[in-house]
């Protein structure tokens, strides 16, 4: 004979109030073993309270209900602890992300020392011939855009025969930071002219004076390089109208650790006296 127990009964059993017990109910993840007829009232088998334990730690760490429901319909062991353990590494990368953001939060929140201020260079960058994509981009697509651009650049180089002469870059307007929505042009410095194809195609890159800062770290992070040299250039009164440029000297392409990824800011300014063409192109 099987023992019931009321809602409330298996809501102090398994810590879960009596809306959610409805809900879950509803949405068909833990329904009760008795609904009676007449009064509605829901009753639920002691067999039951170790299935709602599992619904509450998975809920503890976040896996939508969905997921929650097709882990527990799933009778395969190895394809439920596949989707167990995509979910874990969704935490894992959610918690280092966290970590990352703690840890900058403190650095701001320390004041630096002198010695560790960040080192601003004065660079004169002369016009290079590459090969390049544009497109207006929602900000918040940019990473996307930027890699998927990036990767067919660099494809459609090799492929036509042509050399790298410089690291590749990326020229942003100021739409893209005012409005989160502007024109992104994405281009790899090389030795002769693309012939047009797919979204390539060739740019001669203007010369420009520019303020520049490296980054270290995941584009996340790249906010406070950009702080630093706007300061920098406002306090040295250096600013001028013009889009804001980068250069990648380490990313993706090289290793998939951001932490070690480098990114030239580049800030455009007055004329100086600094003539180094070949550094950033």
């Amino acid at each position: 004979m099987i023992s019931y127990l009321s809602i409330g009964d298996f809501s102090r059993a398994t810590h879960m109030t009596v809306k959610t017990l409805r809900h879950y109910h509803e949405i068909g993840l833990l329904e009760p073993v008795d609904v009676d007829p007449q009064t509605g009232y829901r009753r639920y088998s002691a067999e039951q309270i170790p299935t709602a334990q599992v619904v509450r730690r998975f809920r503890d760490l976040g896996m939508p209900l969905e997921e929650i429901r097709t882990v527990l319909a799933t009778a395969d062991v190895p394809t439920r602890n596949q989707h167990i353990n995509a979910h874990l590494h969704r935490l894992e990368e959610e918690l280092g992300r966290t970590q990352r953001a703690v840890a900058a939060l403190r650095d701001l929140l320390s004041p630096p020392a002198a010695a560790d201020s960040p080192a601003i260079e004065l660079r004169s960058v002369g016009a290079v011939q590459a090969a390049a994509i544009t497109a207006t981009v929602d900000a918040q697509d940019t990473g996307a855009w930027f890699q998927g651009a990036l990767g067919e650049l660099f494809a459609t180089v090799a492929g036509q025969g042509l050399r790298e002469t410089g690291h590749a870059g990326g020229v942003y307007a100021d739409e893209l930071f005012t409005l989160h929505r502007g024109q992104a042009t994405v281009f790899v410095p090389c030795d002769g002219p693309v012939r047009p194809v797919g979204r390539v195609t060739p740019l001669l890159v203007p010369a420009v004076e520019l303020a520049v800062l490296e980054h270290c770290g995941p584009p996340s992070e790249v906010d406070r390089a950009y702080g630093t040299l706007a300061a920098y250039v406002t306090r040295h009164a250096l600013a001028v109208d013009g889009p804001i440029r980068e250069y990648y000297l380490v990313g993706q392409r090289h290793t998939s650790d951001s932490a070690l990824w480098r990114t030239e800011v580049c800030w455009p300014v007055f004329r100086t006296s600094v003539a180094d063409p070949q550094r950033a192109g």
